[in-house]
């Protein structure tokens, strides 16, 4: 049994199955698959997700898929309403679209809060210490971390300013992510858990 897991970004396709999976199968009967399906971006996302979504849940496979999950970060999409202002209100907003859009009962969207890099901010030791020692106080809420400043770019400033090195989104992001405990970006990320809370559901009821 797996998920499908809709991602726009090269980061989250590498990274994110085997991360998901650390905190997952330890609760579990038995382990589930993560399947990442890569779009360009979330324009792309938005528009194939309805068509993408019924080809896994309504094809030859799907008997072996728990759910189809797309994951989308909540800073840098513009199909926003102008008055929604708020991080809170644009991801009630928009979770709602998307999953209206693609109508679909084993369909869930989630976003990560302002972007998948806030997860690694929960846990200031995986970074190099000349980062670490830089990073704001802000970070003991990393969803805090918001659209002025997103947590990638904010990595990016602290990384160059630093260690005079550039912040690679993908081998970097890959690494420490590695380097990551889920269980510490779960307590520390509540958007996070409600996505985790969500898979775990699914997969206990889909395996009994």
């Amino acid at each position: 049994m797996r998920f499908v897991l809709f991602v726009e970004g090269y980061t989250e396709d590498k990274a994110l199955p085997a991360f998901l999976k650390r905190w997952l199968d330890p609760r579990l009967d038995r382990p589930v698959g993560i399947r990442t399906v890569r779009f360009d971006g979330w324009a792309a996302l938005l528009k194939d997700a309805p068509l993408k979504a019924s080809m896994y849940l309504n094809g030859p496979a799907k008997d072996g898929l728990i759910a189809v999950i797309a994951l989308l970060d909540l800073y840098g999409p513009t199909f926003y309403p102008s008055n929604l202002i708020a991080s809170a209100a644009r991801y009630t907003w928009a979770r709602g679209y998307i999953e209206t859009k693609v109508n679909h009962p084993r369909f869930f969207q989630f976003f990560a809060v302002h972007e998948v890099e806030a997860w690694l901010l929960s846990d200031p030791r995986i970074f190099p210490a000349e980062v670490r020692k830089a990073l704001p106080g802000k970070i003991a809420q990393p969803e805090t971390v918001n659209f002025d400043e997103p947590p990638a770019r904010l990595l990016e400033r602290l990384y160059a300013t630093n260690t005079k090195r550039s912040y690679k989104k993908v081998a970097n992001g890959r690494e420490l992510f590695g380097r990551l405990d889920p269980e510490i970006a779960y307590r520390q990320c509540p958007k996070l858990k409600e996505l985790l809370d969500k898979m775990l559901e699914l997969a206990q009821t889909t395996l009994k």
